[in-house]
This record gives structure tokens, C-alpha cells and sequence, in this order.
């Protein structure tokens, strides 16, 4: 039987955040499944998120290097070797590919231009800088950052140079709120996700963080309508079950509250929050006290 992984498995054996793991699934760099309401990664993918870490430390674009696959597919096709198995690396600001084997080509596979092993040596110990990023390569430079308390502002700074030149890019405008929040810069974080929601308004990530953060800042009755829209567009959300459940407990609204307890639990049947759901539910079906009815006397 195949081996499969959570997206929390694969981040805790990679260090690959959950963000990068959707990222990379978007691109089609890797290809997780579906199943129950979770998505499950296959060994294949577990080597290649080891590869894109890797590239990343050496901040190789994901979304470039995704164009050079594709060149690479319309250049060899079905020759063309997996993503883990080619060593990758920058020449100023395109990717070179060094194929397998001992007589490997090494190639630019957007250009089609070959390159001689002379030029690329020294890439090998250093990757060169690259010169006015793209949103997307911004957007990279974010995730990186964000991995990071000491690089939190940076991420802030990338992520808002990912916006300034990709306006309409809902990605951007969630990670750049995640970031702020991490910040505890609460009212610039809700501006964010708010954004997001205009932007895409089918975006139950987008809902759900901004219900979050109407939560964090009091405003109960927001959350509640953003979570409900969470799940809206994604019933087997599992964390909005829960973040609604309680919201709906701070308003005295028990009888929801309980029933997407009840749902949190058919999507996250494990883990601290599973049990502490469990306990909820059990709490609310113990018989409640009465008074003794009165008796006769019998004379």
C-alpha cells in the first residue's frame, strides 16, 4: 500500500510550512490527494518538498522554476527527468537545470540555451542576486521570511511588494495579514484578510482569517459571519467548526455551539482540540439536577 502524509506530517519532517505546501500544490510541483476532507502527499511528494526547501533556502523562485519544468516537458517530454532528480541552480536570474547522469546536459530552459560547466561552477558555492523581482518571486522572498520571528518584518516588506505589483493577488494579502498579526499589528492584519474577502469572496481562507481577526478584536458577531462564510464554500473546514463553535459559546447560543463541536469532530477526530470538544460534549449531556417530587405519607 502506498505511503501517504498529512500536510502537518510533511511540514513537521521538512520544516515546509503548511503555506509553501499549497503553494507548491498550486503550481503543480507537487500532487497531494484528496481524501475525507484532508489532502495526503505520497512519498514522490515528501522527496520533491525536500527538493523545493532546498531551492528555496537558495532562493530559487517556485513559480519560475514551474516555467522551466514546462519548458523542459515541451523541450523532452516524456524524457525529461523528475524535479528530484535534476540539480538546479541561477545564472544571474535564469534557472539552469544540470540533468542526470555523468554526461548530463546543463541547460536554460527558458532561453533553450546550453550552458558550458565553466559558467555554472561557481553557482554551485553561491547563488547570484537577483535583480528587480517579480510579485511572485516577492511573494517567495515572503515565505521564507515569514518562517522566521527575526525576519518578520522582512516578510511584511516582501509581501507588500507582492501587492504593489500584483494588486489582486489573494495569496498576498492573506500571507501579508498572517505576517501582521504575528507582528501584533491587529488592525493593519484585519485590513488585510478584508481585503482578501473583497478580492475573492469564494476564498474560505480569506473568511475564516478575517473571522479570526474580528474575534481577536472583540467584534464576536463579525467573526460568527465570517466563519459562517468559511464554511460556506468549505463545510469540511474543520478549525472554522471549531473557532464558530466557540464564538457561538461567547454569545450563549449553545445548541450551535455544540452541533459544530460535533462537526469539528467528524473532520479532526484526534489532537487536544478533538479532546477538548469531546469534553464539551459530554459536559452537555449530563441529566440535570431536580428537586426530590414530593411523596405521600402513608397514615
Amino acid at each position: 500500500m502506498e505511503q501517504r502524509f498529512t500536510r502537518s506530517e510533511v511540514a513537521r519532517m521538512t520544516g515546509a510550512t503548511h503555506r509553501q505546501l499549497d503553494y507548491w500544490a498550486r503550481l503543480g510541483l507537487v500532487h497531494p490527494r484528496a481524501r475525507w476532507g484532508e489532502r495526503f502527499f505520497g512519498f514522490a511528494d515528501l522527496v520533491a518538498v525536500e527538493t523545493l526547501s532546498r531551492l528555496t533556502e537558495r532562493r530559487i523562485p517556485a513559480g519560475r522554476l514551474r516555467r522551466a519544468m514546462d519548458a523542459l516537458d515541451r523541450q523532452l517530454g516524456e524524457a525529461r527527468a523528475p524535479l528530484t532528480a535534476l540539480r538546479v541552480s541561477m545564472n544571474g536570474t535564469e534557472i539552469v537545470v544540470h540533468e542526470p547522469g555523468p554526461h548530463g546536459r546543463l541547460v536554460e530552459p527558458l532561453t533553450g540555451q546550453f550552458v558550458l560547466n565553466f559558467e555554472i561552477a561557481p553557482l554551485e558555492r553561491k547563488v547570484h542576486a537577483l535583480g528587480e523581482r517579480s510579485a511572485a518571486e516577492w511573494f517567495e522572498l515572503g515565505m521564507v521570511s515569514d518562517a522566521s520571528p527575526e525576519t518578520l518584518l522582512d516578510a511584511v516588506h516582501a509581501y507588500r511588494r507582492a501587492v504593489d505589483l500584483a494588486p489582486e493577488w489573494v495569496e498576498a494579502h492573506i500571507n501579508l495579514g498572517t505576517t501582521l498579526y504575528q507582528l501584533t499589528r491587529m488592525e493593519e492584519s484585519r485590513e488585510a484578510f478584508s481585503r482578501a474577502v473583497d478580492l475573492d469572496p469564494a476564498n474560505s481562507l480569506a473568511h475564516f482569517n478575517l473571522g479570526c481577526m474580528h474575534d481577536r478584536l472583540g467584534d464576536v458577531a463579525a467573526a460568527i459571519d465570517q466563519f459562517s462564510a468559511a464554511l460556506a464554500q468549505s463545510p469540511h473546514m474543520a478549525d472554522a467548526h471549531l473557532n464558530l463553535a466557540l464564538a457561538y459559546e461567547k454569545v450563549q447560543r449553545m445548541t450551535d455551539a455544540l452541533r459544530h463541536l460535533s462537526l469539528y469532530l467528524r473532520s479532526e477526530p484526534q489532537g487536544p482540540w478533538a479532546e477538548f470538544a469531546r469534553t464539551r460534549l459530554r459536559a452537555s449531556r449530563k441529566p440535570e439536577s431536580k428537586v426530590t417530587p414530593f411523596r405521600r405519607g402513608r397514615g
